[in-house]
Order: structure tokens, then C-alpha cells, then sequence
């Protein structure tokens, strides 16, 4: 089982804040400043350029990515790291595209990311050949998978809805894609790190995520793509970055795809990023996934009883049924953006999500009961005595 009380102690967190986003940006983990000082000093320091063979900064991609690979169920040698989510998503789409050309559907659902769509809108402009995108509500999805048929090319979908915290069933909904024949993409932002995912096991096509939230990897940590093994070799990169080139260093004037997943690499690999992150994954080898599991719904339950026995106003915006939701509690509150404002400044921070969304993460790397009690108590004082109701939490502010 896992420590829990010892893992808290692993993360740089300010004494007077409760820190309740993990689910947007994870804290610092403590190893990380001496690993990205040694990065600096010893390797770029000393090593110069030489440090891409010394250090084994080339490698690095691939042996996070197994690292990853470890909490996503995916095999060795089937995950790779480097540039950003939305460059991923476009890579995993444009592939997918064009293993299935005589398709031209492409589902999503209306509570994907943004981000995502717009790189699935981008592609589709791009490639002008009749795609068309559609986006029914996240419940709707398996029954729009049996309406398109065969004409279906791809489901992407984000597994952990960003604003709710609702949660797909992942086997179901890639059982349903297969029957008809089409490719299944996974964004697993909201999902690695927060509870185990079985990407082989579900025999999922591709899958993608960012590594800043759950992972604690640090604000603008890489992202990560998988490919399952059967498809490795066959996917052409739509972005055919020199990394991702069989023989990178022979400069040869045309592209020849690397290896499996070798392929999916772009551009150089963000080395000092890549320290931190490697520092954030030392935490994980010590995480029972299951073990965060329970904790993560007992917190959960623990926040949304406080928050419905104290504050009326609020309306719960995620599931109900645990099963069907992530390591985040959502509540709807029309002056949601204030009330949050009002939070954070108290020392409980969590985000607002338009239109009326407050988000609250529950990691048990570093949050606890009584983490939560402090929560739920501020936000009763605030809401019942109407604290949110100030000029200033009123302006917002370019990141909400």
C-alpha cells in the first residue's frame, strides 16, 4: 500500500494553501529543483553539446515514455514524449486519417477539450476531402458510433471530460468503434496519473496526454503519444519532424520513417523539461494505482457531501456514481468565477471553467482529509456570507 503521508512530503507546497488544481498544473515535486540544477550545472553546464550522447539526452523521450507507458498500460516501446498535447492530437488524428481513406467521419463529443477539436478542424481544412466532425453530448457518443457505421474513420474523445469531471467508458466505447471499423483516439490529460488506464488492455489505437496535471512534470512539461504495437509501423507521420526520421544525423534530403513509435518524435526534445519530468516520475514508482484510486473517491465523496451540506447555492456539475468520474469535482455556481477568486485568496486554490464551473482536484499525492475539511469550510463562509461578492473578484484575469 501506499504512504501517502510520506508522498506529501515529496512536493514544495506553500503551509498556507490548500491546493485543490493538480488537475490543471501539478505542484513542484522537491527532487525536481536538484535534478534540474544538476541538469544545468552538470550536463549543459559542463557537457555542452556533448551531453545529447553523455547525458543521454536523445534517449530521454523514449524512456519516459516507458515510464509513462508503465502508468497507462501500455508496453515497452510503444510510448514516446516530446512536443506539445495539440501537436500530438494532430499526429494521432492525421495517422488514423489515413489508415481508414474511404472514411470520412470523424466523433468527438461536445465535452472534448477544446483544443483538440480545433486541431481536428485544422486537419480537416487541410486536407479538404469532404471530413466532417461531430460533436453530440458525451452520452450520446456510443449510440452516434452505431448511427455513422461504416462510414466512422475515428473516435477521439477526451476519457475525463475537462469542465464535469465525467468519465467514458473507455472499453465499451472502443468495442463499439472496432465493430464498425473505425480507429479510437484517447486524451488521457485528465486521466494519467489520476487513476490506472489500460490502454493494451482495451486494446485502444492511439492515445495521447499532457504530463503538467496529475504527472507533475512542471508548466509546459511534454506531452506523450502512444501507438499500439500493431499499428506502429504502419502510421505516416503527417508531421515528419527530423527526430522522427530513421536515420536523424545522415540528413538525408527525404523523409524515411523511424521505427514504431520512433516515428511519432517531431522536434528536439525539450531537455530541461524533460529533467523535471524525470524527477516528477521517481514519485510514481512508488504509487499503488489502485491504492490512489480508493483515497481519490473518498476524498471526492468526502468534498461533495461538505460542499451539498453547506452550500445550497451550489449545484453539483459531476457524475454522482464515482465510477463514472475522475479525480475532479465540478460545482456550478453562476457567479462561479468570483466565488473562486474569493477562494484563492483565502489559500484554497482550485479554477473556473466557463461558463459556471468550479473545479476541484483531489490527488492523494498531497491532499488529504483534512485538506478537504479546510475546503469545504471556506467555501462555506464565503458563499453564506456572500464574500464573493466584491469588485474585484468580479475582473478577470487572462488564465481563469
Amino acid at each position: 500500500m501506499t504512504d501517502f503521508n510520506a508522498t506529501r512530503t515529496l512536493f514544495s507546497l506553500p503551509d498556507s494553501v490548500t491546493y485543490l488544481d493538480g488537475n490543471s498544473l501539478g505542484p513542484l515535486p522537491v527532487a525536481a529543483q536538484d535534478r534540474m540544477a544538476a541538469c544545468l550545472r552538470d550536463e549543459w553546464g559542463e557537457m555542452l553539446i556533448t551531453g545529447w550522447n553523455k547525458a543521454g539526452w536523445m534517449d530521454q523521450p523514449r524512456a519516459l515514455g516507458d515510464r509513462i507507458g508503465r502508468l497507462i498500460g501500455a508496453a515497452p516501446g510503444t510510448t514516446v514524449v516530446g512536443d506539445t498535447l495539440s501537436i500530438k492530437v494532430y499526429q494521432a488524428l492525421a495517422s488514423a486519417l489515413e489508415l481508414r481513406p474511404d472514411r470520412r467521419v470523424i466523433l468527438s463529443d461536445s465535452g472534448n477539450f477544446p483544443t483538440d477539436l480545433y486541431m481536428a478542424e485544422g486537419l480537416v481544412r487541410s486536407l479538404d476531402q469532404g471530413h466532417r466532425i461531430e460533436t453530440p453530448a458525451p452520452k450520446d457518443v456510443a449510440a452516434q458510433i452505431d448511427a455513422i457505421g461504416d462510414d466512422l474513420a475515428v473516435l477521439m474523445l477526451t476519457e475525463v471530460d475537462y469542465r464535469t469531471g465525467r468519465r467514458h467508458d473507455m472499453p465499451a466505447l472502443i468495442k463499439a468503434a472496432h465493430k464498425v471499423g473505425a480507429l479510437v483516439i484517447w486524451d488521457l490529460a485528465h486521466s494519467a496519473g489520476a487513476f490506472a488506464v489500460d490502454v493494451s488492455g482495451t486494446d485502444a489505437d492511439f492515445a495521447v496526454g499532457c504530463t503538467y496535471k496529475y504527472l507533475n512534470g512542471g508548466p509546459g512539461a511534454p506531452a506523450f503519444i502512444y501507438v499500439a504495437p500493431r499499428l506502429a509501423d504502419q502510421v505516416a507521420p503527417a508531421l515528419s519532424g527530423w527526430l522522427g526520421h530513421d536515420s536523424p544525423f545522415a540528413f538525408d534530403p527525404d523523409y524515411r520513417p523511424g521505427p514504431g513509435i520512433d516515428r511519432m518524435r517531431v522536434g528536439t526534445p525539450p531537455v530541461l523539461q524533460m529533467a523535471a519530468l524525470e524527477a516528477a516520475l521517481d514519485i510514481w514508482d512508488q504509487v499503488d494505482m489502485d491504492a490512489l484510486r480508493t483515497q481519490s473517491v473518498a476524498l471526492c465523496e468526502r468534498f461533495i457531501a461538505g460542499v451539498e451540506a453547506t452550500c445550497p447555492d451550489l449545484t453539483l456539475a459531476s457524475p454522482r456514481e464515482a465510477a463514472t468520474r475522475g479525480s475532479q469535482v465540478s460545482f456550478a455556481f453562476e457567479h462561479g468565477y468570483a466565488a473562486m477568486q474569493a477562494l484563492i485568496v483565502r489559500g484554497v486554490i482550485g479554477d473556473f471553467r466557463a461558463p459556471d464551473i468550479m473545479r476541484f482536484g483531489f490527488t492523494p499525492l498531497y491532499i488529504d482529509e483534512g485538506d478537504v475539511d479546510r475546503a469545504v469550510e471556506t467555501l462555506a463562509d464565503i458563499m453564506s456570507n456572500r464574500l464573493w461578492d466584491r469588485p474585484e473578484y468580479h475582473t478577470r484575469a487572462a488564465v481563469t
